[in-house]
């Protein structure tokens, strides 16, 4: 009997690995595979291998964080452990099937808290540590992200202008006898950089993703003794690998596109940000969550970018209408922008001076941050681990086998 329900448990464990692929490979090569930087099939290869190497590192400390800190692990009975798991994983699912990805952290954290409500052992100094965290990650992302775009986003243009060139990135030399990798036809050193760039930052969030989320798939099995952490992690590492192949079809569009029309150097601002946040709350053992601080990334940069077009309009306005005769140009908020998610122009766009612009160049206010679409993954991303939480409680609460 007791080998059955390990096999149960490891089935499901896997099935929450799965989803969590679905679900995270969106929110780290979203951008990527939006702007055509690399293949959904590449992303899905990039987010196997890092995703693994981040759950096999930093992600340590989070397993041990929900194995046996929130809830004390004598109470992960095998029963327990897969009641856990299959609500962690049913509430993904769900969740991929409508194309936004949920809260893994958020989903796995309620679960396991309904158990401890239940059974009056949940340890309420842990949780409120991680909930705090939850409140105050999200507006550190935000408001970073802001700042970025409201101040800095120009400037970051000037140095770090990306753009993209019709024909392959790179291609192989065979003159001469030596086989060599050398840069595309109209390809430019800059824009190899920045495109390289745009994979690295990819990488790092999926790396953040593994360390944060690895534990959802097993964390309950390795907190009730029926696995090995390090097998654990191998096991969720490659079924985290089957659903970035998958499932993360439909979470990758709507990362990469629906939400926000977003350059690749927006792109890579808002990994870099979310990705340091969610990689230092995981060394700190909190099982933070990579979907929402990186939406409130998204959100905050569009919205910088986009109160920075208001106030350019403002001021361009009262110039124009005054005795000066000044071109409004010379207030431009920002350069001629790289290449856009939802754009993905195949020519090159010439990065030039803001003197030189017209107002006309500048991005349309609306099309800087969606603002329906964010509302519907806001409310996704609460709504799952509410769903997981209560039913998780209820179940342990009243009915005899799991209790």
């Amino acid at each position: 009997m007791v080998e059955i329900l390990f096999l149960i448990g490891l089935a499901v464990a896997i099935f929450v690995g799965f989803n969590v692929g679905g679900s995270n490979t969106g929110v780290a090569f979203g951008p990527a595979v939006g702007s055509n930087t690399i293949s959904k099939v590449g992303a899905a290869s990039l987010m196997s291998i890092c995703a693994l190497v981040g759950g096999w590192t930093v992600g340590r400390n989070v397993i041990n964080t929900m194995g046996g800190e929130i809830v004390p692990s004598r109470f992960f009975t095998l029963e327990a452990s897969i009641a856990i798991l299959f609500f962690i994983g049913l509430a993904l699912f769900l969740s991929n099937i409508v194309g936004v990805p949920a809260s893994t952290s958020m989903t796995g954290v309620g679960t396991i808290a309904g158990l401890g409500l239940a059974t009056d052992a949940l340890n309420v100094g842990v949780m409120g540590r991680i909930v705090s965290w939850w409140l105050v990650s999200p507006v550190i992302a935000f408001w970073v992200s802001a700042v970025i775009g409201r101040y800095w986003y120009p400037t970051l243009l000037d140095w770090f202008a990306i753009t993209q060139t019709k024909g392959t990135l790179v291609q192989i030399d065979r003159s001469g006898g030596l086989v060599r990798p050398t840069l595309g036809p109209n390809t430019t050193m800059r824009e190899f950089i920045g495109t390289l760039l745009v994979i690295i930052v990819g990488c790092y969030t999926a790396f953040s993703a593994g360390a944060s989320n690895m534990a959802n798939a097993i964390a309950p099995l390795v907190g009730s003794g029926a696995i090995e952490m390090n097998y654990g992690i191998l096991i969720a590492g490659s079924a985290i690998a089957v659903g970035a192949f998958t499932i993360a079809r439909r979470t990758l569009d709507t990362m990469g596109s629906e939400l926000t029309d977003m350059p690749l150097l927006a792109a890579l601002i808002v990994a870099l940000v979310s990705s340091t946040l969610i990689t230092v709350l995981s060394e700190l053992g909190i099982p933070a969550s990579i979907v929402i601080v990186s939406t409130m990334s998204i959100v905050g940069l569009g919205w910088g970018r986009a109160t920075r077009v208001k106030e350019y309009t403002r001021r361009s306005t009262m110039i124009e209408e005054g005795p000066l005769g000044i071109s409004g140009g010379a207030l431009a908020v920002d350069s001629a922008d790289t290449p856009t998610i939802k754009q993905t122009k195949s020519e090159e766009n010439h990065h030039s001076s803001t003197s030189e612009l017209d107002k006309n160049h500048h991005p349309d206010i609306n099309s800087l941050y969606e603002p329906w679409t964010t509302a519907r993954v806001i409310a996704m991303q609460n709504i799952v681990p509410g769903i997981s939480t209560v039913s998780a409680y209820l179940v342990f609460e009243f009915v005899p086998i799991f209790g």
